[in-house]
């Protein structure tokens, strides 16, 4: 049988202290050496959700993207998460995804969180990413891309059986997390991870975790709560291979085409 254990970091993070979140961070994660396949960290988890990329962005191969590797090699897994980059002259909110041997790639955010003002000193990417790993197919994503299904979608030409989407949250639109975590698993027929932050930030917003996995029927495999907390689970591709046969509503969606 083919599983996929996939561990979700839920934690506080220090504001604009990227050294500190490193630190911090690679503790928490120590125990999990050798024992999972995935390890999922939270959205800009070097600074927390910052509108100051001039102030804390890395370079492209910067101090962050090394630690991955390190970390990645060490523990024997997989490491994704978001960071604030400088990449040929654009800030980026953008996902690494770091592999054992070194192997590194990244999906820049596409929606930005207007309510923020991210799309002011950020620029959306334009690309998803699709990893195989593991015997699984992956398609990471990053926070508000989560209120958007066409972005997310499961298509035939680029399928993908887990959806993962690392998040800073704020606790006051919890409900809409919670509820689109499950929507996004049904209408995918795919496996659903999301990672969001507890504590408070710098600017007084609060995040209540809520972190969790969810299956194709949209039904809870994990919910973490408002703790920090580290939690590991076995996703199994067999189980949801039995599903869409007996259920292929894949073959029913829409055809469509992204425009920029």
């Amino acid at each position: 049988m083919s599983t996929l254990r996939v561990s979700l970091v839920q934690t506080s993070l220090a504001w604009h202290d990227p050294a500190a979140n490193r630190a911090a961070l690679e503790r928490i994660v120590a125990p999990l050496a050798n024992t999972t396949d995935l390890i999922v960290l939270p959205e800009m988890f070097t600074t927390g959700f910052t509108m100051a990329p001039r102030e804390v962005a890395e370079a492209a191969e910067g101090a962050t993207l090394e630690w991955l590797r390190e970390l990645a090699c060490r523990l024997d897994s997989a490491v994704t998460g978001s960071v604030a980059t400088r990449d040929d002259g654009r800030y980026l909110n953008r996902l690494l995804w770091v592999e054992p041997d070194g192997r590194a790639a990244h999906y820049d955010k596409r929606h930005l969180f207007r309510m923020a003002r991210e799309h002011e000193h950020y620029t959306g990417g334009r690309r998803r990413l699709i990893v195989e790993w593991r015997g699984f197919r992956i398609c990471p994503l990053v926070c508000y891309d989560l209120r958007f299904p066409v972005w997310s979608r499961n298509r035939r030409v680029a399928p993908y059986d887990v959806l993962v989407y690392v998040a800073n949250w704020p606790a006051a639109r919890r409900t809409a997390w919670q509820r689109l975590l499950p929507a996004r698993a049904i209408e995918n027929l795919c496996y659903v991870v999301g990672v969001n932050r507890v504590g408070s930030d710098a600017q007084g917003i609060a995040y209540a975790g809520d972190s969790a996995v969810h299956d194709w029927r949209g039904d809870a495999l994990v919910e973490l709560g408002d703790a920090a907390t580290v939690a590991s689970i076995a996703l199994e591709r067999d189980s949801l291979d039995r599903f869409r046969e007996k259920f292929p509503a894949q073959l029913d969606a829409d055809d469509f085409e992204l425009l920029d």
